[in-house]
């Protein structure tokens, strides 16, 4: 098990940059974001939403609602990104991630809402996750998309991902990265006081 303080998930955002320089957060989903996600999935493109769900799908049933809205639950998290528009906070992309301890790695699924693709929000949000998985200790950080999911691809390519056969699904390929960082070398602010808490959970 983790030892984040999921009591304060606002202490785990991370506050970085779109390629044209407009401040994003990426920050875990709360309960008050339900609707709001919920409406960020609807709004997606149908091709969009069946290549983050790798198959139709319109949004999100109650129970995934409810997964993606508690965070840590058996070890999944979920993210958003997020960027004042009009000035209101609207969900540019998300990712929901698991940690798999016994085999150290991290598994994650992400979208870019169709409107910020291009943007370098996936970029950004990769980063952010490779973060993370140092910060528990991870060694192995890995997705699976469909074969016909160029943009995934593209995007993972270009952010250093090797490819390989998924063994379950000849429609999926998937993609991975080993992730080899200290606490003190992560690069995002939050993750590094987080890989320490993990290391020394006395000190929370």
């Amino acid at each position: 098990m983790t030892t984040l303080r999921l009591d304060d998930l606002r202490q785990y955002s991370d506050v970085l940059r779109s390629r044209s320089g407009d401040p994003m957060t990426i920050r875990f989903v709360e309960p008050r974001d339900a609707e709001e996600l919920q409406n960020y999935f609807r709004s997606l493109s149908t091709g969009s939403r069946y290549n983050r769900f790798l198959g139709a799908m319109s949004e999100l049933s109650k129970s995934q609602l409810e997964h993606f809205t508690h965070v840590g639950e058996g070890e999944r998290f979920s993210v958003v990104a997020t960027m004042n528009v009009d000035g209101f906070e609207t969900i540019v992309g998300e990712a929901r991630y698991a940690f798999h301890a016994d085999a150290g790695s991290l598994e994650f699924g992400l979208s870019i809402h169709d409107r910020w693709q291009g943007h370098g929000i996936g970029s950004s949000l990769l980063k952010n996750l490779e973060c993370r998985t140092a910060a528990f200790g991870a060694e192995r950080l890995f997705g699976d998309t469909l074969r016909s999911n160029d943009a995934m691809i593209a995007l993972a390519r270009k952010s250093g991902y090797a490819f390989t056969h998924n063994p379950d699904d000849w429609k999926l390929v998937r993609f991975e990265k080993h992730i080899d960082a200290a606490p003190k070398d992560i690069p995002c602010a939050s993750w590094k006081l987080a890989a320490e808490q993990i290391v020394h959970p006395a000190a929370m």
